[in-house]
């Protein structure tokens, strides 16, 4: 990954101000970074409303729950209805999977992976974004759209087979919702210019993301999840590193800028090319249709 120069932002004290009062809604918020997240920056006074299956901070000041199986398109329409859009300064996309060694297909009939780490997103994202925070008040700043996955690292995906109906290998199936989550934040970018878009890469963090590759609870997860956890920061550490980027006004004017696990801007991976991300974003679109589920691009 290479430094984006042209994008500094100044880290400000965590006792500053920033996170009071904010509504902040975090898809996939009940575990992994983006429960960090979520806990984080409850505890700085956010109102947070998290997404996902299993609740696990009930009772948690400035946390609400929305339930919601986010490998099913459908599920992913129905959670963009019930988030309180207009009343939104922040939404932050988590959940995510790795793909598994032989493929799975949700009951919507799409790959496993690619459902659950891309296309929900998709359908959310362009169901909410031309609404977000239009009820606000008063605001120095535009609502924000955090896309995590692992930008800037050249993985560009192929759109021929996007459901790996033809061929099907974990490690280029997984790359294809690498891909496609970067290039929503930059297709996103310009196409709602009323809201800024930015895409996290986080690096390597112990959490149960790897679980449907390597099996759930079984001993090569457990090894795995050991050595990276010994080498690499706490989904906690990470949330109060980059909660002060979430929050600061420098990213004004920025958007569609990709950051790493530091918070340092990136520059977007080489080969995406305008008329590249259109053609992956209408093979998404076609692809989420096939479910009964359109996808509203404005």
């Amino acid at each position: 990954m290479k430094r984006n120069k042209s994008v500094a932002w100044q880290r400000r004290a965590a006792s500053a101000p920033g996170a009071e009062g904010k509504q902040i809604a975090v898809v996939g918020g009940t575990g992994g970074i983006g429960r960090a997240l979520s806990r984080h920056l409850a505890s700085l006074g956010a109102q947070v409303t998290v997404v996902g299956q299993t609740f696990r901070d009930a009772g948690t000041p400035g946390i609400t729950f929305i339930q919601a199986d986010l490998s099913l398109m459908r599920e992913a329409q129905r959670v963009a209805t019930e988030l309180p859009a207009q009343a939104l300064d922040m939404v932050i996309f988590t959940t995510g999977i790795f793909a598994a060694p032989q493929r799975q297909e949700t009951s919507e009939g799409i790959e496993r992976d690619l459902a659950v780490s891309y296309l929900n997103r998709l359908v959310m994202l362009h169901a909410i974004a031309p609404q977000l925070g239009t009820r606000r008040v008063q605001s120095a700043m535009k609502p924000r759209v955090f896309l995590m996955g692992y930008p800037g690292g050249g993985q560009i995906g192929t759109f021929d087979d996007l459901n790996a109906e033809k061929s099907y290998k974990a490690f280029p199936v997984h790359m294809n919702t690498v891909a496609g989550n970067e290039m929503l934040v930059l297709d996103a970018a310009k196409r709602y210019p009323s809201a800024t878009f930015f895409g996290l890469n986080p690096g390597l963090i112990k959490t149960n993301i790897r679980d449907n590759f390597f099996g759930k609870d079984s001993l090569k997860s457990r090894m795995a999840e050991t050595l990276i956890g010994l080498l690499t920061p706490t989904a906690d550490a990470y949330a109060e590193r980059i909660v002060p980027l979430l929050l600061t006004p420098d990213l004004e004017g920025h958007s569609g800028a990709m950051f790493n696990n530091k918070g340092q801007a990136i520059l977007p991976s080489v080969g995406l090319s305008e008329a590249h991300i259109r053609q992956f974003m209408a093979a998404s679109e076609a692809l989420v249709a096939r479910t009964g589920v359109e996808v509203h691009a404005s």
